[in-house]
């Protein structure tokens, strides 16, 4: 993503459209063109769409305006983003719109023809955004449904699977069912279907929204919140994993992706509890010495953290690097097994 930074600094209208970047320190998303003061390169993260970045948690921009089109000032747009911003925990309905002296279906339209969401449904995604927000950052998730405006799980959840997919023709769709987990280590997002688990990621991993999305296409399913048994067995398993009593899952799994990548991540599964290999060693045992970018790269593809275990591949000089998931947990984990390792 050096691309899009250097395009951020250079304010490159070529850019308009390609990305939006979010500042981590204010939590607000902006477009290429910006004109406010440009944050350090770790300060920032990019999207595709407005919508990524709503889901991620950041609020527009009010000088560069990324909800409008580039030029181009729009009072009516304006004016209900600024409303959203005022109560996000607002559920709209047309006497809403009546209220603020515009029509319904021209909301609609044009928010529609902009931005290909309707204004509910961007409303809708900066409301989950915010959820998202608070788990990431320690809320529980009752917590989370109830600052965001929803006095039920039920309605929580069916805004999530709004989000996530929505129910399907159980005899044409894949159904895979979402669930948080906590953990010492923060929230973990679980995803599975009735035979196995698919996803288990730290709900602030970058990008996840994104993952989520991917793997719902590539199922060719839809996303809804609840329990299956290999979200509990997976439940099950990693308290007994914290507390140092279990060191190989169980839990079926499923993993999904390119040849390459499958031999990396099944290669990733042969290295012992407390053990570590480096990035080199991980591709001579794969029988590709010269691939050890690519399986760095493959490993940051992982989907399964710490049942596939990418946390136990380091640099070639003992350093921790390559983790999704953050070094701080990278270091935790590894120590975590060394303790357990020595006890046996």
């Amino acid at each position: 993503m050096d691309e899009y930074y250097q395009a951020l600094v250079e304010r490159d209208s070529s850019y308009e459209g390609i990305f939006f970047a979010g500042i981590k320190s204010t939590r607000i998303f902006c477009r290429p063109t910006c004109p406010a003061k440009k944050p350090k390169r770790n300060s920032c993260e990019f999207f595709e769409s407005a919508r990524d970045a709503l889901l991620a948690g950041y609020r527009p921009c009010k000088r560069c305006r990324p909800m409008e089109l580039p030029n181009h000032e729009s009072a009516l747009v304006k004016k209900l983003v600024n409303a959203v911003e005022a109560s996000p925990e607002k559920r709209w309905r047309d006497a809403d719109f009546r209220s603020l002296g515009v029509d319904a279906s021209t909301v609609r339209r044009q928010f529609k023809k902009r931005f290909g969401m309707t204004f509910v449904g961007y409303a809708r995604a900066r409301r989950m955004g915010l959820a998202f927000d608070a788990i990431r950052n320690g809320k529980r998730m009752i917590d989370a449904q109830v600052g965001v405006g929803y006095e039920s799980r039920s309605g929580f959840r069916d805004a999530f699977s709004k989000i996530m997919g929505t129910l399907p023709d159980r005899g044409k769709q894949h159904i895979l069912t979402a669930d948080w987990i906590d953990s010492p280590l923060g929230a973990m997002l679980a995803i599975a279907d009735e035979e196995a688990l698919l996803l288990l990621e730290f709900v602030d991993r970058r990008g996840l929204e994104r993952e989520v999305e991917q793997l719902r296409q590539q199922q060719n399913g839809a996303i809804v919140p609840g329990r299956t048994s290999p979200i509990d067995a997976i439940d099950r398993e990693l308290k007994a994993y914290f507390a140092g009593t279990l060191q190989i899952f169980q839990t079926p799994i499923r993993m999904i992706g390119s040849d390459f990548r499958l031999a990396v991540w099944n290669e990733l599964r042969s290295i012992e509890y407390g053990e570590t290999r480096s990035y080199k060693e991980q591709a001579e045992a794969i029988g590709n010495p010269q691939a050890i970018r690519a399986v760095a790269r493959a490993n940051g593809m992982n989907q399964l953290a710490i049942i596939v275990p990418c946390h136990r591949v380091i640099g070639s000089d003992g350093s921790l690097t390559g983790y999704a998931g953050g070094l701080p947990r990278k270091k935790w984990l590894l120590e975590l097994e060394a303790a357990g390792r020595i006890g046996c």
